[in-house]
């Protein structure tokens, strides 16, 4: 839960209980695809069938959206597509042409489709009610999109922009690097950095002591931090880039070896939710306060 973050504020009103959400949500939620459909996406019990579609718990509402895709291999289709053509040198002796070969290949689409196994996909929402702030569990910014458009699809006029700082991100990933950071962040042992002078040639830094002067001198030289591994508070560990996108995020101690196994799994998710919500939330405010407030 919540390996990746992409982070939206909040521009229009979001339902007042857990209850009036449920019933938005329903205006989207997760039909399996039909024979012909390539993808369905919607809204699915974060709790477990037969629970609610949101669930509200600690300040902070939970979402789970489900995307099943048909996997119809690309190979696949090219090799019934030359039994197509050959059938077609056959009857016409002649080659077809590039709009006859691209009809035959849409025929072969529309007869495989039915036949194509289906996969899914869960990814995880959270809406921190008190920051009016969207949290979806992806770094692909397509994958976030496709959560947001289903929500505007259950909510109606529904708004959100990318969170943004009045200070850039890339400030604060400088000053965590070269140790003039504020305390509650403090660097890892994994950075990328971009070279502004030729295009977007970079260079990764992986499981390394990004203190040593070696490794600096390259960002004292002019590089650019784009991301950087940190950890923060003493409670989570994550890799930040200059857009804001949390990646590999790990809580420290979240799950406890000596915790009950036959806890109820709802209660589980709870818990999980709890701290996971609490952790965001904490991170938010201190970017908040090192960055100026939101822009």
């Amino acid at each position: 839960m919540f390996r990746n973050i992409r982070m939206f504020r909040l521009a229009s009103d979001w339902p007042e209980t857990e209850e009036g959400l449920d019933r938005k949500l329903e205006q989207a939620t997760f039909k399996p695809c039909g024979s012909y459909t390539e993808e369905s996406a919607g809204f699915e019990p974060p709790g477990g069938e037969g629970e609610a579609l949101a669930r509200r718990v600690g300040g902070a509402d939970l979402l789970r959206l489900r995307v099943q895709t048909r996997v119809l291999p690309a190979a696949a289709i090219n090799e019934a597509l030359e039994e197509r053509i050959k059938g077609f040198q056959e009857r016409t002796q002649r080659e077809p042409t590039r709009r006859e070969k691209r009809d035959l290949k849409d025929e072969v689409h529309a007869e495989l489709t039915p036949k194509a196994l289906l996969k899914s996909q869960r990814i995880w929402g959270c809406v921190l009610l008190k920051e009016s702030v969207l949290a979806v569990d992806t770094s692909s910014e397509a994958q976030a999109e496709l959560f947001v458009d289903t929500l505007r699809r259950a909510l109606g006029s529904f708004q959100v922009t990318p969170l943004a700082f009045k200070q850039p991100v890339s400030q604060l990933l400088t000053q965590v690097f070269l140790g003039s950071g504020p305390p509650n962040f403090v660097p890892g042992r994994e950075c990328k950095m971009l070279d502004p002078s030729v295009g977007r040639a970079s260079v990764s830094w992986q499981d390394i002591d990004l203190r040593d002067t070696a490794v600096q001198k390259h960002v004292r030289d002019g590089l650019h931090i784009d991301r950087l591994a940190m950890q923060f508070d003493e409670t989570a560990s994550l890799v930040l880039d200059q857009d804001g996108v949390v990646r590999k995020l790990k809580l420290e101690g979240l799950m406890d070896e000596d915790a009950e196994l036959d806890e109820h799994p709802l209660a589980q998710l709870d818990a999980q939710f709890v701290v996971t919500a609490a952790v965001m939330a904490k991170l938010l405010i201190a970017l908040k306060r090192q960055l100026g407030g939101y822009g």
